[in-house]
């Protein structure tokens, strides 16, 4: 049975993982037979945002882990105890969780830093040639993570996509059903929520990332 590793960045689309993004990931997954354990950061999240009105709650704290394990139905454990040599692949859903807590690019831009916990793991399965799989706005990272002239997508919008090859990426626009495939690191990336205007469009666009990252281990 393949095994996937997926990390998480809380919970709700302004702060944390997209949920949807997130459930739908780890629907594929169950479907397609391959065996998963959810990871999150265990650490506070950068802020708590009211996502019924969408403003920052001030005076609040969150921790990330705490945050996603709502979404893994307490299934998750510490990013820190992720050991690729235990998994077959890796897949991050999307969320602003991923441009905040796993790494600042939502406040940085282009000088953002991945977290050292995030580059940790990220690059273990890079190194052991074992696949990975980016979602929606997680694949900003990948120049940071995966070196000049990864090849990667968020969909079509340009000032992000000069944010990418800026880092020393190279983007590849990409509608929403489609995937970016950088062969050589066995990295795959797709638009989500970042294109996505409804549920079935977004289902579409992780279906065919999570059925790249699971034929690379076939």
């Amino acid at each position: 049975m393949k095994k996937i590793a997926v990390i998480l960045s809380g919970s709700g689309v302004f702060d944390g993982s997209e949920i949807h993004e997130a459930v739908l990931t780890l629907l594929a997954l169950a479907r397609a037979g391959a065996q998963v354990q959810c990871f999150a950061p265990d650490r506070p999240q950068m802020h708590v945002v009211n996502h019924l009105t969408g403003e920052v709650e001030a005076d609040d704290t969150r921790n990330i882990l705490v945050e996603a394990a709502r979404i893994a139905r307490g299934e998750i454990l510490p990013l820190s105890a992720l050991d690729a040599t235990e998994f077959d692949g890796l897949i991050l859903p999307g969320g602003f969780g991923a441009a905040k807590n796993l790494c600042d690019f939502a406040v940085a831009g282009t000088e953002c830093q991945v977290a050292d916990d995030m580059m940790l793991a990220a690059r273990q399965f890079i190194e052991a040639g074992k696949p990975s799989g980016y979602l929606c706005i997680a694949p900003i990272m990948l120049p940071k993570i995966a070196g000049k002239g990864v090849k990667g997508t968020i969909g079509t919008d340009g000032e992000t996509a000069q944010a990418f090859n800026l880092m020393g990426g190279e983007h590849r626009s990409c509608p929403v059903d489609q995937i970016a495939v950088d062969e050589a690191r066995k990295i795959v990336s797709s638009p989500a929520y970042m294109l996505a205007g409804n549920l079935l469009e977004a289902e579409a666009s992780i279906n065919a990332l999570v059925t790249r990252v699971l034929e690379w281990i076939d």
